[in-house]
């Protein structure tokens, strides 16, 4: 049975829901088997007999449509503890009063959120219970007590009063379901015979159950006892742990404070932690360890072992020499960095100065101390790896950050300092084998290199200025080869040429980036005049001559025009050397696909489509494109296995939500959320279109799946409580 708006009473409910008739017409007629069409009909609930159990929901959950969600009602119900139901049933002659036994109160002010209480009643005793998830509270007296489930309603300016309740009745407008039990003189059978195999599985399951505590028992015994022991064995030695004037050793102390903690088992004492590289007592690990009586120390290693055993000759007097020239050297730091400091602000003049690395002039300290500390000391410790040993060795030293790969000065400026002699002096102290570079010298390499690109330049003019530049679609007439090298080479040649202070000189052509493992190319002769034209230059015999002699050239790649036939006009055909692997090649093409759909960062273009209208914003590129409102997105691809596009980049472009977005290209649906852009074909450059959902004024399909969802919740529910009932 369902409440109605505006109802309060259970009784008026149930007599609204039996007697009135529901008409069948129009579209909504009934269609009959016999007739074989639709037929005008009444619906009508009829009560033939009623169980001995009662589940009355109550419609506290509705489809609102404005909002398109559902929302609680907060309509008070009366209803009592009997409830006669002899009125509503045809057939007469049966006891059909029902006692109230349960009450499911729902505790919240939306329909999306709350808590679930149930009130049952003890049909035995006829004490109420009040189930609230793990918690079962007895309620005082044998009378139903709501409680504070009805204070949590939904705040309203116009709330109504609750109504008052006569004598045996109550009212809720929080109750969710109720349930009533048949009304009967005979007392309830609480004698039952027990099956045997069911008593013999109790009796088994008891059985285990008194071995397990015995077990127990015994266990905290021994427990206990352990306790004990551990008790006095820490009360006895705690008084002589402090060493005093006597001899002592050093023990740890994470294994001291294990020790005294008697919830944990003593393990054998462990000071391998405290030992530096010489196997003795490192003077920096004094702070983890706890200086005891010989006496004490004694005991424990009889009784837990371990070690190694440290006593008052086992502090390393290396380490502790060493770390005092630390000390020292920190100290002495600390003044020559002031000086080098003060000596920094003075200007340079002359050419009297020394280049230093910006990044060892900002660093020179910590390397300074790194550097001297591993002269005279052993600071590896003997478990370090190779690999990290192998990582110190290949750290940059000091000013080795202003050289080039060839051991010169570095070309770049900007990441050099001039400094004084006094300054350099200083530095030299503490680095005796850093690189030494005057002034003068780098202004020598200056001019060198300002020297070779002129030369250069002079030699290759047309290639420098990328004029007449041959070229494979139009073959000049004059030649018979032409050469070919990585167009990456001649952009780094033009850099250095352009700026020979600034770049480093290119000394080699290399072509291996444009061969296979194979030694074959791996470019074909029409994808040379197409696609892959950007990664080659064409070179003119002449110039090869030249480049020749400038630059160490790994591999000669040239296209050679040769005559076949005797036919007038004879045929021109094209073969390159070395000639073109066609396995590498099919490779290349399919690494190229991958490419396209495996990216790290594109522009992806996505166009809104709107019926019968054109829609510009301000922000969009205005383009010819008939009935789409166009705007550019640029997306950064995610890794494989995340979810794009970006569904809610469209959003904020569009002010369409992502549920109502319909994205396709060149006809496909793009609906695999779980997809990348590569597997869904977007690629590079591609055109996505956008297609909005448009709201949908007919709410009846709603109503039906709402409906729906309703029901399964409520058949859930029922099942729970007569589950509770039984």
């Amino acid at each position: 049975f369902y409440i109605l708006r505006g109802t309060s009473i259970l009784n008026h409910c149930i007599q609204i829901n039996n007697i009135t008739e529901e008409k069948l017409e129009g579209d909504n007629r009934y269609f009959c088997e016999n007739c074989q069409s639709k037929q005008n009909a009444t619906r009508k609930i009829r009560l033939l007999s009623l169980p001995c159990t009662l589940n009355l929901q109550l419609m506290r959950f509705v489809f609102d449509r404005q909002t398109g969600h559902k929302k609680k009602l907060n309509t008070y119900i009366g209803f009592s503890e009997i409830l006669d139901m002899e009125p509503y049933v045809e057939h007469k002659g049966g006891s059909y009063v029902y006692e109230l036994s349960a009450v499911l109160i729902h505790r919240g002010v939306s329909a999306y959120s709350g808590h679930y209480i149930a009130h049952v009643k003890d049909p035995q005793s006829g004490e109420w219970y009040k189930f609230n998830d793990e918690d079962i509270e007895k309620m005082e007296g044998k009378k139903l007590q709501l409680g504070i489930e009805e204070d949590l309603a939904e705040p309203s300016k116009s709330q109504t009063r609750k109504p008052k309740c006569g004598k045996g009745t109550h009212c809720s407008r929080n109750a969710y379901m109720l349930v009533y039990r048949l009304q009967t003189q005979e007392k309830p059978n609480t004698t039952v015979q027990v099956p045997a195999f069911l008593q013999e599985l109790v009796d088994r399951d008891n059985s285990k159950f008194e071995e397990w505590c015995i077990e127990m028992a015994e266990m905290r015994k021994q427990s206990v006892d352990k306790g004990k022991a551990k008790h006095e064995e820490v009360k006895e030695l705690y008084q002589r742990l402090p060493a005093g004037a006597e001899p002592y050793e050093f023990v740890s102390l994470e294994w001291l404070q294990k020790w005294l903690d008697e919830s944990t088992p003593t393990k054998p004492i462990d000071n391998h932690a405290c030992l530096c590289s010489h196997d003795k007592l490192h003077p920096d690990k004094i702070s983890i360890m706890k200086r005891i009586s010989e006496y004490a120390a004694d005991i424990f290693y009889s009784r837990y072992g371990g070690g190694p055993r440290l006593t008052v000759k086992a502090l390393c007097k290396e380490c502790v020499v060493e770390r005092c020239r630390v000390l020292r050297l920190k100290s002495q730091l600390n003044e020559d960095y002031k000086t080098v400091n003060n000596l920094l602000k003075a200007t340079v003049k002359g050419n009297d100065g020394f280049w230093v690395g910006k990044s060892s002039l900002r660093s020179w300290r910590q390397l300074a101390l790194e550097h001297n500390g591993k002269m005279n000391g052993n600071t590896l410790s003997k478990d370090e790896s190779k690999e990290e040993r192998k990582e110190e060795e290949e750290e940059l030293n000091f000013n080795e950050d202003i050289l080039c790969p060839h051991g010169e000065l570095c070309i770049s400026e900007n990441e050099r300092r001039l400094v004084s002699k006094e300054a350099w002096s200083k530095l030299q102290q503490y680095f005796p084998k850093l690189p030494c570079i005057l002034e003068r010298e780098g202004e020598e390499n200056e001019a060198l290199h300002k020297m070779i690109a002129n030369e250069q330049k002079t030699s290759l003019p047309n290639l420098f200025q990328d004029k007449n530049r041959p070229c494979l679609s139009n073959w000049p007439e004059e030649t018979d080869v032409l050469y070919i090298v990585s167009q990456f080479f001649v952009e780094e040649w033009r850099k250095f040429v352009r700026k020979p202070t600034r770049c480093s000189p290119v000394s080699s052509v290399g072509n291996s980036a444009l061969l296979c493992p194979h030694g074959g190319l791996m470019f074909t002769f029409a994808s040379m005049t197409k696609e892959d034209s950007k990664l080659i230059a064409l070179i003119w015999p002449s110039e090869w001559q030249m480049i020749q002699k400038l630059f160490v050239v790994d591999h000669v790649i040239k296209i050679i025009r040769t005559e076949v036939g005797d036919v007038n006009p004879s045929e021109t055909q094209y073969i390159s050397e070395p000639k073109l692997c066609p396995e590498c090649r099919e490779g290349l093409l399919c690494q190229q696909q991958r490419d396209l759909r495996e990216y790290t960062q594109a522009t992806i273009y996505v166009h809104k489509v709107v019926d019968n209208k054109k829609v510009m914003k301000d922000s969009a590129p205005e383009l010819n494109v008939s009935s789409s409102e166009t705007e550019e997105d640029k997306e950064e691809a995610k890794p494989d296995g995340e979810k794009d596009p970006d569904f809610n980049q469209i959003m904020h472009a569009f002010s369409v939500a992502p549920f109502d977005q319909n994205l396709s290209i060149d006809g496909k649906i793009l609906s695999d959320d779980c997809a990348t852009l590569g597997t869904l074909g977007v690629i590079p450059e591609s055109v996505i279109l956008l297609k909005a959902d448009e709201p949908i004024a007919d709410y009846a399909a709603m109503d039906d799946v709402m409906q729906g969802k309703e029901t399964c919740l409520r058949n859930v529910l029922l099942n729970v409580l007569e589950l509770a009932n039984i």
